[in-house]
This record gives C-alpha cells, structure tokens and sequence, in this order.
C-alpha cells in the first residue's frame, strides 16, 4: 500500500506553552509533502521529525489568526537559504494574498524561485489541488473569521494482479495493464478465465480531513462521511462550553459527535486550550461517545 501519513509538527492554540508548539501538519500521501497551517516554530519542528524541506510542494492555511500562519514567511526565507529552485503554492483565503505578497517583497525579495498564490473560497466545497493519485477539497468551517479545513483523498486504484495466475496461464506481461483494467484473458485453448481469477480487489481510497478552529456545526458530518481519519479541533472541555461558544471554538465531546455521525475510523483531538496542563480531561470527553479517539502529541506520526 502507497504511503498515506500525518505528521504532528504541533497542536496547541494561540497562546504558547512550553508543551505544544501552535498549530501545523505535515501530509505524505505517497512522497507528496504538502503542509496544513504553519504557526510558529514549525521550521525547527521540521527539523526534529527530519522532513525534507524541499521535498514540501505547498502549505493549507485554514485561516489567518497567527497561531495558523505566522510561520509561513520564515520557511519561505529558509527555502532561499537552502537554494530552493521549485515552486512552493500557497492556498489560503483571498485575504491573506495581499499580506504574503507584501511580507515576501519586504524580507524575501530575492528569491530564487517563486511563490504561487491559489485564493480559496472558505464558504463552499470544491477540489482546489487535483493531480493523478489525489484531491484535496476546501471544508467550510464557522469561526470568528473566514476559515476552512481540507480533506485529502486518494483517488480509487485499479487492482492488483495475481503473479501466480499470470504465471499458471502463461499471460506475457504485455497484457497486464489490460487486464488491471477489467479484461477477461482467452488461452491458447479458447477457455475464457474470468479477471475476477487474474486480480485482487484494489486497496480502498484512504482520506484524512483536517478540521482547524471551528464552532461546533451540526451538520458538518454530511461533509465527512466514511473518511479514515479526522483531526478536528477540541480546544475546550464540556466544563468549559461556554468559552467554546464565545470564542467559536469546539468541545471534544463536540468533535466525537461529529466523528461518530460521520462514521469515521478514527478521530484526532488537537488545538488544545493552554489552560490544560492534562489533555486526559479532553480525551476521556471524547472516547465516552467515540471510543476510536487519539490526543495529537508534536512528533506523533500516523498512518492513514
């Protein structure tokens, strides 16, 4: 199976601790490195999950409060540094153009390679990144400003071949691809042997989403049915819904409501409130409605 991976680079909120850089992931769908958010200290984080810096081909910012994005213009300077020579495509709402433009025309104005602005529409769904083997989709999210999360999906795959019965039928290696792509084989005799012989079923399309600062929206589960993995915000216990609600952030029992309506394999709990010295408070919230949650951690790698 084709490399499908989460990077933790951190999973905190906007007021810095000891414990939890702010928020920033790192996505591997097969040797892609694509970034989702990038607060501060992510470079040096970086670093320590040794992540290849030019191998990231673009950064997600789901929205532009400092904790999400004040880190983007010091990898760019890096990038320089390290004699990046390939693009590097920046997807954030349109408001955050202007600003990217500026900062870089100020402390980067010699770049050796460039850095391709994509504006993305917060309020609706729709692929904005597609290449042969993935999409990733904008989710529409509800916090103080315009802010969206991303789901990364693996298009279908065709089926694997059965070596031992290409070898029992004597099919040349000419005709596997046809056969990967439904054909029957006819022997020398005339006998039709069915593709269903010849192949394995193709592995099932992962996907992750990413669900940053959001308030807790009811029907947002329509949007993520059936997905493999979810990391969605849990900034607040239940003790504290109160703040959750003034400042447009979730609950964890929130985010495992969503996971469980959604059907999803497996839920990640992030962008928790400093206010926390023990996140156990959150995961125990979470695990009594939806038993398949996990606490994100920097340093945490996970297999989709």
């Amino acid at each position: 199976m084709e490399t499908f991976k989460v990077y933790i680079l951190g999973c905190g909120s906007a007021l810095p601790t000891l414990k939890h850089n702010p928020s920033a992931q790192v996505v591997d769908i097969r040797g892609k490195l694509m970034m989702v958010d990038c607060g501060e200290g992510t470079q040096a984080q970086l670093r320590r999950m040794k992540l290849n810096f030019n191998k990231l081909t673009s950064v997600f910012i789901s929205h532009f409060h400092g904790d999400h994005c004040f880190g983007v213009i010091g990898m760019i300077s890096t990038f320089r540094l390290l004699g990046r020579t390939a693009p590097l495509h920046i997807y954030a709402h349109k408001a955050f153009g202007p600003i990217l433009k500026a900062q870089t025309g100020f402390f980067c104005s010699d770049l050796d390679y460039d850095v391709v602005f994509h504006e993305v529409d917060t309020k609706s769904q729709k692929i904005i990144y597609e290449d042969r083997s993935m999409t990733v989709e904008s989710i529409p999210l509800s916090h103080r400003i315009p802010c969206c999360g991303y789901l990364f999906k693996e298009k279908p795959t065709l089926p694997h071949i059965r070596r031992d019965m290409m070898d029992f039928y004597n099919i040349p290696i000419s005709q596997f691809n046809n056969i990967k792509n439904g054909a029957d084989w006819t022997d020398s005799e005339g006998n039709v042997i069915p593709n269903s012989k010849l192949t394995y079923p193709a592995d099932q399309p992962r996907s992750y989403a990413y669900c940053s600062d959001t308030q807790f929206i009811p029907d947002l589960f329509e949007r993520l049915k059936g997905i493999t993995l979810l990391y969605h915000e849990a900034t607040y216990s239940d003790a504290d819904k109160d703040k959750a609600e003034a400042y447009c952030h979730t609950t964890a029992s929130q985010a495992a409501r969503v996971a469980q309506e959604a059907g999803v394999g497996r839920l990640l709990l992030g962008h928790y409130s400093a206010r926390y010295e023990d996140e156990t408070i959150l995961l125990d919230e979470a695990k009594a409605i939806f038993p398949q949650t996990y606490l994100c951690r920097e340093g945490l790698c996970i297999e989709v």
